[in-house]
């Protein structure tokens, strides 16, 4: 299961010029019409002063040799590394197999790294997802729920929206409502600011199909992913 056949039986037909124009408009991470009319290099550019002129206020010497490049490390690390999956040209290819294998049980990819960003104070969420799948004609390669999820965490999220994100993905590219979605994470706008909690997390999901009817079948989900 964990080689990709060379021939692919199916490949989703998710299009659309926003990186989220598959989702019912609820789900859609809030972007501008005009969100990718400048190339990533001229984002870059235009975030490198954006945040010199923050370290700036803040009264930090910029002509210092280890404070000199932040604004632009920075810069690109929010274009090409924390917030790249704003840009649809990072959308995972969700390709299909046939079931040859006629395997029909609970399918469970977990423990898939989590790094996202909270909308609200810019800082990061760090955690973990659980994603499993009933398959039926056709199976996924499983490297490509890990991309799923990466793609939605590598931006401005909140935990609610990030699990509904991954959960539909799923079952538009999978064709089956058959997909369960857990997140466990912590917030640092929890942990380093307000109320300054270090201890706490949050847990999020979304049940789809038969995991929303069977009680039996989410119950066998927490249990292969130690809940």
């Amino acid at each position: 299961m964990e080689k990709e056949p060379n021939s692919p039986a199916h490949t989703d037909h998710l299009t659309g010029l926003g990186p989220d124009d598959h989702l019912p408009p609820g789900l859609r991470t809030p972007l501008r019409a005009d969100a990718f009319a400048k190339p990533d290099e001229e984002k870059i550019e235009a975030i490198t002063g954006h945040f010199r002129a923050i370290m700036d206020e803040l009264g930090l010497d910029l002509t210092d040799d280890s404070l000199a490049g932040t604004p632009r490390r920075v810069a690109k690390m929010f274009v090409q590394e924390w917030f790249k999956g704003l840009n649809p040209e990072h959308r995972p290819e969700v390709r299909l197999f046939e079931n040859r294998y006629e395997y029909q049980q609970l399918l469970v990819e977990r423990d898939i790294t989590v790094f996202s960003c909270c909308e609200h104070h810019f800082v990061p969420i760090i955690g973990k997802a659980h994603v499993a799948y009933l398959p039926g004609k056709h199976v996924v390669g499983l490297s490509k729920l890990n991309r799923v999820v990466q793609y939605y965490a590598r931006r401005p999220q909140v935990q609610e929206r990030l699990t509904r994100q991954v959960a539909e993905h799923l079952r538009h590219s999978l064709g089956t409502p058959d997909v369960a979605v857990l997140i466990e994470a912590d917030h640092l706008c929890v942990m380093s600011r307000g109320v300054n909690d270090t201890s706490s997390s949050t847990l999020t999901s979304e049940y789809g199909g038969r995991f929303q009817e069977d009680a039996q079948l989410r119950a066998e989900f927490l249990r292969q992913i130690g809940k």
